[in-house]
């Protein structure tokens, strides 16, 4: 899925023999050789990777909406979400549709008080051992660190994690550094599970 999905953006994003990429999408392509050679890459900094993010903070219980957010939020310290418990942050971005992620929101478990990433993630079925092989591995086994149940109307696994389990989580980080710790942390997630495939 990985692959078909960056050889279509390449397809979209080659301009006079050059491509932009961030540092993820530049070190799958080159490992995967996904381009001709004659082709530059421009690698582009991580601070505008979600500048065109579409974002929502919504009332945990009822859902209801409180505002749509810009870009310039993303500068919140993560810790926004501790001091306002009752919020979860709604998260869309083409690069997490890019790895087949959907619908992530970002919030406070109100039990564990862990920072909780949660979405859709378009996986087979068969692929559950593999999925909680790497969460279990990677996740450092922390409290209230995973959750995963296949979605079967939806067609797509329910994930659930605990960002203060992910290497290089730090509660001082803004809410852009978690965001791109989570893409990170999933694009290697996906590539992983797609190469043992």
């Amino acid at each position: 899925m990985l692959k078909k999905q960056m050889e279509s953006y390449i397809s979209k994003s080659v301009i006079e023999n050059k491509i932009e990429l961030f540092k993820e999408e530049k070190d799958y392509v080159e490992k995967h050789k996904l381009l001709a050679e004659d082709i530059i890459i421009v690698e582009k900094e991580n601070a505008s990777r979600f500048t065109d993010a579409y974002m929502e903070r919504s009332n945990k219980e009822s859902e209801e909406l409180i505002s749509e957010e810009n870009s310039a939020f993303l500068s919140q310290p993560i810790e926004y979400l501790k001091k306002n418990k009752d919020e979860f942050l709604y998260f869309e971005s083409r690069w997490f549709e890019l790895i087949g992620v959907e619908a992530l929101s970002l919030e406070v478990d109100d039990v564990f008080g862990t920072y909780n990433a949660m979405f859709g993630l378009k996986f087979q079925k068969k692929m559950g051992d593999v999925l909680k092989t790497y969460l279990t591995k990677e996740l450092q086994e922390g409290i209230g660190s995973f959750s995963l149940m296949f979605n079967q109307g939806e067609g797509l696994w329910d994930v659930n994690f605990a960002l203060d389990n992910i290497k290089g989580f730090q509660e001082n980080m803004s809410l852009e550094e978690a965001f791109h710790l989570i893409y990170h942390f999933l694009f290697n997630l996906v590539q992983t599970i797609e190469e043992d495939m």
